[in-house]
């Protein structure tokens, strides 16, 4: 078995994000309604959608960066959220770009060295963010997520600025990391094989509802020319299609 296998008793994992009937509305602007949504720690979800349809709304809401217009949400104080673009500070050192406001804690930079190991930028500690390629800064953007030791990690279209080799290559790692520290992952994407290299589960908004969610039960890694991945390819467009209607 992959050492990213789908793990078993997953369900019985405690809960690390849930949304209750929970709306939000911008004026007279609804972006999302009657949303019910919840993530166990271990789970690996993909938002995905049609622009405009709400997904990245959901995610600041998970994050923390928005408030509900209506309903109940309950995230753990413990997560992390890894955006587009890496946002690294110039005028800080990579390390110290990891840690940020942690600066003054006495394990701090062995934490942000361990991170960094874990993303393959050790060597990277003292580097400058300018020296870095736009792989490496993004890796440095999931090491700054890592070091919190989140029980959720959020990722809004963190791959969709990068090359295609490098973004399977950040993807991959994303999933190691997953798959050893089992921390509760929601990804939004635009892309619908990301959606199926990444996920367990696949959930479909459109015009700020759920609209459909499906199982990905594929052996990991997955295989982008297989029949099976494939016929899950065919239903998601299907559906996607159908979410346009």
């Amino acid at each position: 078995m992959s050492e990213l296998a789908y793990q078993p008793g997953r369900d019985a994992a405690p809960v690390v994000a849930r949304l209750s009937r929970v709306g939000k509305r911008y004026g007279d602007n609804a972006v999302l309604d009657h949303i019910d949504f919840t993530v166990r720690k271990g789970e690996s979800v993909a938002l995905v959608g049609p622009s405009g349809t709400g997904k990245t709304t959901l995610l600041r809401l998970l994050a923390g960066l928005e408030s509900a217009s209506s309903g109940r949400t309950e995230v753990s104080a413990n997560t992390s959220v890894v955006f587009q673009e890496p946002r690294l500070i110039q005028a800080l050192r990579v390390w110290k770009n990891v840690l940020l406001d942690d600066a003054h804690k006495p394990d701090a930079k062995e934490r942000a060295r361990a991170a960094l190991q874990d993303v393959g930028l050790e060597d990277k500690l003292t580097s400058w963010p300018v020296s870095l390629s736009g792989g490496q800064a993004q890796r440095v953007a999931v090491a700054r997520a890592l070091y919190r030791r989140p029980d959720l990690m959020l990722l809004d279209e963190p791959f969709s600025a990068l090359d295609a080799f490098t973004r399977r290559s950040v993807q991959n790692l994303v999933l190691k990391l997953w798959a050893k520290y089992a921390f509760g992952l929601v990804i939004v994407t635009h892309d619908l094989d990301e959606a199926l290299i990444v996920a367990d589960r696949i959930v479909i908004l459109s015009k700020g509802r759920i609209c459909y969610e499906a199982q990905v039960n594929l052996p990991r890694e997955r295989d982008v020319t297989s029949l099976e991945f494939n016929a899950l390819k065919r239903d998601l467009l299907k559906q996607f299609s159908l979410s346009l209607s």
